[in-house]
């Protein structure tokens, strides 16, 4: 008999970082018997960044899935913290997924809707404060795996998020053919991938561009904290 077909869904919203999807969409793409789909409120495309992707089912025609991932963003991200249709949408489908999931700060997205709280998960390093402002345990590894939510850190963390998840659905013999397949094979030219690695003046040029966002995720990780969503 024909084992279960892996039901995949990528939310997908304006205003998001598109490689934090289209990274693990690369990945899930080669997995064997594995149906992907990108979802979001209609089937009107969605802009991000200046790349337009396009949506194949909405939060009303989406099936049960085994995965729910969701991105992180810009401002998009703020507005997805506070938008009651997707939030409803997530705790609906993490009653049921073998896996909810997210990638970058689509982890503050997550604990908005209540399915990070008493967990302990990633996130991109400069929203750590925002995590922890909603009750989440910070890790600061590239990938965690608490129970069933698998969170990826910041950006192209969303490849090893992909195929850690591949490994897990598939096997690792399915994963390391992924990973060889895509050549991921970092090697970054300059070495400061994280703040760790970083200079200081580095890390504060980052903070600074991106000051209005982390003020702007810091008072919707505060509303949230205080709001009632539903706990899983």
């Amino acid at each position: 008999m024909a084992s279960k077909k892996n039901i995949i869904g990528l939310i997908i919203y304006p205003d998001m970082t598109q490689l934090d999807i289209t990274g693990p969409h690369q990945v899930f793409s080669f997995m064997p018997n594995t149906q992907v789909l990108l979802i979001w409120k209609n089937l009107e495309p969605v802009t991000s960044n200046g790349l337009t992707i396009i949506p194949n089912t909405t939060f009303k025609d989406c099936p049960q899935l085994d995965v729910i991932c969701v991105p992180g963003g810009a401002f998009g991200t703020v507005q997805m913290m506070q938008d009651a249709e997707v939030l409803a949408f997530l705790q609906k489908q993490a009653e049921t997924a073998k896996y909810v999931t997210a990638v970058c700060t689509g982890s503050l997205i997550l604990a908005a809707a209540g399915l990070l709280q008493g967990y302990c998960a990633a996130t991109h390093w400069a929203f750590r404060e925002q995590l922890r402002l909603m009750n989440v345990e910070i890790s600061t590894e590239r990938v965690v795996i608490d129970r069933n939510r698998i969170t990826g850190g910041g950006v192209t963390a969303g490849i090893d998020f992909a195929l850690t998840i591949a490994a897990m659905l598939c096997g690792e013999d399915t994963a390391k053919f992924i990973e060889l397949m895509l050549e991921y094979n970092p090697a970054p030219p300059f070495g400061v991938g994280s703040p760790e690695k970083a200079d200081s003046q580095v890390v504060q040029s980052v903070l600074h561009v991106a000051a209005s966002l982390i003020k702007a995720t810091n008072v919707a990780s505060k509303r949230a904290s205080k709001s009632n969503h539903k706990i899983l």
